[in-house]
Formats: structure tokens, sequence, C-alpha cells
């Protein structure tokens, strides 16, 4: 019906009044088919071909195989094999070559009046017998080629795997042109059921509509890949890297691979994941205009950050050298950054005169300290404009955790006295006063606390 349709001028067939107009899909489909037969042009418009093939009354892939195959197998070898493709009952096996060869032999009279009535309504002079040829001018998406030496899966042009059954008679093919290939439920590939040897210098002649050459830059395998790959559909004739790639197409790259591998391929030190985690505990407490630092927030923002580092990068070495602490810089709200130390500080001074890193990886954030020094405070510390109180882990002089507390002022009332007991007998040389909160601090030993004095920062 498409072929009709674009002999008479009108391939999407809205010139016409339908009692049923066909699918919109279908039609496309079938155009889409004309036009790897070379039938139509790329705007639907018939061809030459298109018109003799309407002709000679066939499906179009069959008489494009007639028609064409004639010119180069002769009218009758052409004849013969579309024949069987039409109605492959006439031959049994895999073998398409052997299937022929028996035919020709016992001329069975359906096969043979009909492949008369074929011959005679084209020309062709006598030729080379090549039946994988005129197969693959009805089915240039069936070429296939082995997915690997000594592989039973092939990988045909239109994409689709298949497998050959085990003594099909092809021998070690690299390629056939397959006539018939049916599907199993249940199974990833489907089954060869009738086909020919061929080769690559045949599929490029057969199906020359399908032969494209692209440049293709992309992330493979963990890294930046830029080549430059000869396809006939979806089987890969050759590939050969690029010299000079592109410097947008390779940059686009870089992002999927960022985006695929995900930030940890960044160099992170301590402090860069130190910044990460303050930031996100400023985003979640005080919201804008701290920005979220989520993965998925920090890479759909990898330009604003990360701009300049992925304009120039080409390589996954490239992405691993960025320096994401560096880079994270670029997210600080200004001027609100000014005042970060002080909304979320990196590290905190405590009565001994310590100044200890406060861990954001924890919601609240936590202050582990010895307990020595944080006599004298009165009240837990608090951060983002007192909004959020620090959990303190309360550690022995040997760094054990003996409390955990978010209220410092009753751990003092209740929980110290138990702490006191148990502990001041183990550690002499430490203070255990009654009243903590009027003793000095101190970062070592000290045997009379009540006359120490705090260390020096």
């Amino acid at each position: 019906m498409a072929l009709e349709l674009a002999g008479w001028g009108t391939a999407d067939g809205h010139a016409l009044t339908w009692g049923d107009a066909p699918p919109p899909g279908g039609l496309a489909a079938g155009r889409e088919v004309l036009r790897v037969l070379g039938a139509v042009t790329e705007y639907g418009e018939v061809t030459d071909r298109g018109r003799r093939m309407a002709r000679v009354g066939l499906h179009p892939r069959l008489a494009r195989a007639l028609l064409d195959g004639a010119a180069v197998a002769g009218a009758r070898a052409a004849a013969e094999v579309v024949t069987v493709l039409d109605d492959d009952t006439h031959v049994s096996g895999v073998d398409l070559v052997a299937g022929l060869r028996t035919l020709r032999r016992e001329q069975p009279p359906r096969w043979r009046r009909e492949v008369e009535r074929l011959a005679r309504s084209v020309e062709g002079p006598d030729g080379v017998d090549d039946p994988a040829y005129v197969v693959a001018l009805a089915y240039p998406e069936r070429l296939a080629r082995r997915r690997g030496q000594g592989s039973a899966s092939y990988l045909m042009a239109g994409g689709t795997a298949v497998t050959l059954p085990a003594g099909a008679g092809t021998g070690d093919a690299e390629w056939l042109a397959v006539g018939v290939a049916t599907r199993d439920p249940g199974r990833s590939e489907g089954y060869i059921r009738l086909a020919a040897v061929a080769d690559e210098q045949l599929a490029r002649r057969a199906a020359a509509n399908l032969v494209t050459t692209a440049d293709e830059i992309d992330w493979v395998d963990g890294d930046v890949v830029a080549r430059r790959i000869e396809r006939l559909g979806a089987i890969t004739l050759s590939e050969r890297p690029l010299r000079d790639p592109d410097h947008h197409k390779l940059a686009a790259a870089v992002r999927r691979g960022l985006a695929s591998t995900g930030l940890g391929v960044l160099f992170w030190n301590a402090e860069a994941v130190a910044l990460r985690q303050r930031l996100g505990f400023l985003q979640r407490t005080l919201g804008s205009p701290w920005p979220p630092v989520d993965d998925e927030s920090l890479l759909a923002a990898a330009d604003l950050w990360l701009g300049p580092e992925l304009t120039t990068a080409r390589r996954r070495a490239d992405l691993e050298r960025i320096d994401a602490g560096q880079a994270l810089h670029r997210l600080l709200p200004w001027p609100d950054a000014a005042r970060m130390e002080e909304l979320a500080p990196d590290r905190l001074e405590v009565p001994s005169g310590s100044r200890l890193r406060l861990d954001y990886s924890a919601d609240p954030p936590v202050l582990a300290v010895k307990v020595q020094e944080v006599f004298g405070w009165t009240e837990t510390p608090r951060l983002a404009q007192g909004r959020v109180p620090i959990v303190l882990h309360l550690l022995s002089p040997a760094r054990r955790p003996v409390a955990v507390t978010a209220d410092l002022a009753s751990f003092w009332r209740t929980g110290w006295p138990q702490v006191r007991a148990d502990l001041r007998g183990r550690y002499p040389k430490h203070a255990w006063p009654e009243d903590p909160t009027t003793v000095p601090a101190h970062r070592g030993t000290a045997r009379n606390a009540a006359h120490s004095r705090p260390g020096p920062p």
C-alpha cells in the first residue's frame, strides 16, 4: 500500500478519502522499508526502481530482489531464490544453497512454474549465481555478522540477535544473508531458519543504504573514547581513533562520564569532604541561599561549580585530578558566605583552648572531646544562629566515650556524678570535681584541678 500511495503522489494518503484509514505507524514503517529498498526517496517520493517494483506484482522486498538480482545473477537464478523466499516450504533445512541444488535437480512442478513466470517478467543476462546477494536485496536488515569467533549467535543489521542451529550446513560463516528467522516466546534470540553464506563485500553492495559513518565521542568503560565508526545498520564494520575530536563533544562526553561514574571520581580530601558536609548542614537548617550539595543537585549544577575543569577535561584521569573542595567554593553564596565560620565553623574552641573539628556527617553535628576539656561550659554550644545544639561525645582521658549529650547543663547535674564515681579511681591524675562548671578545663593531667589553668591554645 505504501508503494502504491507513493506512486500516486500521496505518500501519506491524505489526498484520498478512506473508509478506514491505514494506521499512521504501520504506514510510516512501510515507507521506511521502501526507503531502505530504494523504492522511495527520503521525502517519500517514488523512484524509477520503485515504479518497476510496483509493476512486478510481488511484495516490494521480493520485487526489489528479483529486479536487482536479475541484473547480477541472471533472471532465472534471481527468480529461483525469490520463489523460495516467497514460500520457504519449497526447501527443508537452513542452508539455502543446498536447498536450491535439490530444487534444481528435482524440478518440482509448482516451484518450476513460479520460477518461469517470474523469470519472464524481468530481464537480465546470465550472471554469477549468488543466492546470498538476492536474499540480501530482499532483506538488507537481515544481513548478519557473527558475534564472536566460533559463536552460533549473529547480530543482524536491524539490531536483532539470532542463533544459527547446530548442523545448519553453512560452515564457519562470518556473514550470513538471512532469509527467514523466527523467535520463540521466552527466548532472547531468534532462530535462523533459512540463510546463505555472505561476506562483507556482498553486504556493502546489497545494503548500501544502511552503511553510515559517524564520529562518536562518548564515555565508554570509565573513560572518554573518540572514534570514527562505520556501520551497516547495527553491525560495526570498522572503527578508528579520532586524532582531533570536536572539543564541544568531548566536553559533553566528560559530563556524561561524570554523571554515570559519580562525584566520587573527583579528588576529595578531608577539607573538601568537611566543606561539603558543612554546606549540607546549612542548607538543611537555614535553606536558601545555601545550596543543596547532594549528589543529584551537584551533578545537575556541574557546569556552575565545575565548569572550568570540565571544559578542559579529556579523560577520566583529568576528572580524578579535580580538587572538589576548591571547586565547591564557587557555590558559596555571597555575601552570606562570609558568615560561614560563624554559622557552621569547621573547628570549635573549647574551654581548654583546644580547637577541635566538628563532625558534620552526623545530624546534628558532633563534637568529640575529652570531658576535662569542657569544664567551665554551662550550656551546650549551638550552631546556625543558635538553632541547632551540638551533640557532645564526652571522652575519658583514654578517649573512650563516657557520655553523649546535647544538654550539657542537665548532664552536669544528673549524669556527671555517676561518671565521676566510675572514673576518678581509674584516672587519679585527672580532675574529677564535684561541680565541673567551677573548675578550669585542662588538656593534660591536673592533680589539683582547683588551681590549674587552661593550657595554651
